[in-house]
């Protein structure tokens, strides 16, 4: 049994479960406000941060890179064609660049700030750090979040998916944190049409209708998040 210490609105652990989801896996989700810094969660990770998957007589795996890592070792070649990290030395490479691409620059740059001002802050007291979103942090996400835009498309337009020809972790990620952005509101889909084109097709994935369907109290969903044509 798999287990996923998990936020919602995370957008490394939308990652994990997106992953999991086309291995087939189908983990026990257990939500985590990382923020109030669960004793029993940081022994399972010291650095309090989602996600973690933890499996039965297993190792608790930190991290949404070392994650993908363990499951490929540990899943990835019964995928035969359908790998999400490939076989080939250059291939692998480029899906480990796009991954950190995704996972640290668009994070650190877009994501990171819209979740944590718009989600997080709602749920945080005023001693974890929560209250109104800073703006400034907003704004500068939302233009970043243009330019990141272009690159995925100048991606899609010369591949199949966005590391080569068969989806791969880096299409997963590219879509996990744009997941967030757009239930958001903040996703500028007319900055690139081929982007949209490209998520578009990702979101139609069986995998994505978990991630769909899942609404946050207080925060609705923009009209894009859940269509499938918008």
């Amino acid at each position: 049994m798999i287990t996923l210490h998990h936020h919602p609105f995370c957008p490394h652990s939308r990652f994990i479960r997106l992953a999991l989801a086309e291995f087939g896996v189908e983990p026990v989700l257990v939500e985590e406000r990382p923020w109030e810094r669960r004793r029993e969660f940081l022994l399972l990770n010291a650095e309090g941060a989602t996600p973690v998957l933890a499996e039965a007589g297993g190792p608790n795996v930190p991290g949404a890179g070392t994650i993908a890592e363990y499951l490929d070792e540990t899943l990835g070649e019964a995928l035969g064609e359908r790998r999400l990290l490939p076989e080939d030395p250059l291939g692998r490479v480029e899906v480990r660049r796009l991954l950190h691409w995704f996972n640290v620059k668009f994070y650190d740059e877009v994501s990171r700030h819209l979740v944590g001002e718009k989600i997080y802050k709602r749920f945080m007291t005023s001693k974890e750090g929560g209250g109104a979103p800073d703006m400034d942090a907003v704004r500068a996400a939302r233009a970043n979040l243009r330019y990141h835009l272009r690159y995925i498309g100048h991606l899609a337009r010369a591949r199949n998916w966005l590391a080569g020809d068969a989806l791969s972790y880096a299409d997963l990620a590219a879509a996990a944190h744009l997941s967030c952005v757009d239930y958001l509101g903040d996703a500028p889909w007319n900055e690139s049409e081929t982007a949209k084109t490209w998520y578009a097709r990702i979101k139609s994935r069986p995998s994505f209708r978990t991630l769909l369907s899942e609404h946050l109290p207080g925060v609705s969903a923009s009209p894009s998040y859940a269509d499938l044509d918008f």
